[in-house]
């Protein structure tokens, strides 16, 4: 008696959906500890409340001192599931958009329905993951300082937020967040221009499986620029999340950073932001490019 073998389903139409859950759940285990870093230093507004770091390594011994490495993966849940949601339905929908403004709606620039899809992908992924992103954002801001923590995890953060602030409390930073939807623009425009530019160098056809290193250098350089162009609005977005504070309103919390930190205080945690975010986005990147092609293999099962 023979055992049938077993066929795979065809997943190809999920393979954006699969491949950027992949990317942002690799993502979110490797660098978490970045991020968290990334949220400190922006939050920093120089109040004697919160632990001063001198610099980063500083940082990461004192939490370590404290509560051990597991201090550097406080706000890792909501980071995981954030990231994994966030990248694969944006990677999805992203690609559909491009699909349909390229066939029906196109401004007759590839470049231009490129951005146009990732801000629309951006900005509906927004719409349910911010309740998320506020979660991590206040559990990485529990210090090893203070006595008491407020929140005991994701869950207890969210329920806390609507009691205290209502359920929109649990929209701050959405604006922010919405605007900030231009840094995945940013990012998926000009990793695509690299990529198309180097299948074109290598005469591939177009949207061809490149080498691991071109993916690197394509994503690398993607997310460098879009990180250092749009941090602003990440800065302020941390700010205005922050329960240690009562930052409230884009142009108030804009304003009040200007006047103590000046201009570049927007820019406070833009290095380890790149620090975290070049291998975060070689990592997402690579990890949806293979799950990608595992994906379409599917197809010929």
């Amino acid at each position: 008696m023979h055992l049938k073998t077993m066929k795979i389903p065809d997943l190809t139409n999920y393979e954006e959906l699969i491949a950027g859950f992949c990317g942002g759940a690799v993502c979110a285990v490797v660098c978490h500890p970045f991020d968290l870093l990334k949220v400190r230093f922006s939050a920093n507004e120089g109040n004697a409340l919160r632990p001063q770091y001198a610099s980063y390594a500083d940082a990461v011994r004192k939490i370590v001192a404290v509560e051990g490495v597991r201090g550097l993966y406080q706000g890792w849940t909501p980071g995981l599931i954030g990231a994994s949601v966030s990248w694969g339905f944006y990677f999805q929908w992203y690609n559909a958009l491009r699909t349909k403004i390229n066939k029906d709606f196109s401004t007759g620039s590839e470049i231009a329905n490129n951005f146009i899809s990732g801000l629309l992908a951006g900005s509906a992924v927004q719409c349910f993951t911010n309740p998320i992103w506020l979660a991590k954002t206040r559990l990485c801001l529990q210090y090893e300082t203070q006595k008491a923590k407020k929140y005991t995890g994701m869950i207890d953060c969210l329920s806390k937020t609507v009691q205290q602030e209502g359920f929109f409390g649990l929209y701050r930073g959405f604006v922010t967040g919405v605007i900030g939807s231009t840094h995945g623009s940013v990012q998926i425009v000009a990793y695509n221009w690299i990529r198309d530019k180097r299948c074109e160098a290598q005469g591939l056809p177009k949207d061809s499986f490149l080498k691991q290193t071109d993916i690197m250098l394509a994503s690398s350089i993607s997310k460098m620029l879009a990180t250092t162009v749009t941090f602003p609005f990440q800065f302020i977005r941390t700010r205005m999340q922050d329960h240690n504070t009562d930052s409230r309103g884009i142009w108030r919390t804009t304003l009040k950073t200007v006047k103590n930190e000046g201009v570049l205080g927007l820019w406070k945690g833009c290095l380890i932001a790149n620090v975290r975010q070049l291998p975060a986005s070689v990592v997402v990147f690579l990890t949806y490019e293979n799950v990608k092609r595992l994906v379409g293999m599917t197809k010929d099962q």
